[in-house]
């Protein structure tokens, strides 16, 4: 499966600007925006309106729904518009429209719940030196997450299943790591979740060219990070993800 015309909701924001930077040569790509985005073809509307966004999925090969209220600390209001209502109403007018292939974009939130322990807890704050070996969190982990925001994620990640299996959608789901304007770690725990720019499009890119077949999965996205705990093998397995950028590569350019 390689779609020749992509929608990107959310297109304005920091991902979806590097969709449009990394992949627009390989795609025709549109948006769904509440605002417009220059030089690309637009469908101005809120995804909380189901009617007002379903001319944007008109003609789509395949979608990648990015817009969310992705601030960990907003009220449930917000989240339950965006996150819940809004996603659900992608998916219904991917689903509506005839779309075969939706990328969703999820979150590490969903299992951050284990940030609060050892030896997460260590590597994340730059300790990562002192602790040895660490079981990684894979896409089978128990769910655990951290705050609404996490919780809001897992709900689209389940509502994905569910359309997989009840409107035969193929849906793959992305937990993405902290991707940062700046293209460089920031903090100690960017050294654990960071993601490149560049590697986050081409995870993407990987799940829009993935075969047909592949109906489901849950990837994580991260950078090569030498403190990291999320798994990047079951990425690799299935799409042949292999990171390109490495948080450690900028630790002597703070």
């Amino acid at each position: 499966m390689t779609p020749r015309t992509v929608l990107v909701t959310g297109m304005s924001g920091l991902i979806g600007a590097a969709v449009r930077r990394h992949l627009g040569g390989a795609y025709s790509l549109r948006a769904l925006n509440r605002s417009a985005v220059a030089g690309i073809p637009c469908h101005q509307a809120d995804i909380t309106d189901l009617e007002g966004i379903r001319p944007a999925f008109e003609g789509v090969d395949a979608v990648v729904h990015l817009a969310a209220k992705a601030h960990s600390e907003a009220p449930f209001e917000e989240l339950l518009r965006a996150n819940v209502v809004g996603t659900y109403n992608v998916f219904e007018a991917a689903r509506r429209a005839g779309v075969k292939r939706v990328v969703y974009a999820s979150s590490g939130a969903v299992t951050g719940g284990y940030e609060a322990e050892m030896p997460y807890r260590a590597l994340l704050a730059g300790e990562g030196a002192a602790v040895g070996d660490w079981p990684r969190i894979s896409h089978t982990s128990p769910l655990r997450p951290r705050g609404i925001y996490g919780a809001s994620k897992i709900w689209g990640e389940a509502l994905a299943r569910l359309y997989v299996d009840a409107h035969g959608l193929s849906i793959l789901c992305v937990r993405i790591g902290h991707v940062i304007a700046e293209d460089r770690p920031l903090s100690p725990r960017d050294y654990s979740v960071w993601c490149s720019q560049r590697d986050i499009a081409r995870m993407i890119d990987l799940c829009l060219k993935a075969p047909a077949s592949l109906r489901f999965d849950i990837f994580y996205a991260t950078s090569d990070n030498r403190w990291g705990y999320r798994d990047l093998t079951h990425a690799e397995e299935v799409l042949g993800f292999r990171p390109q950028d490495a948080a450690e590569a900028h630790r002597d350019r703070r």
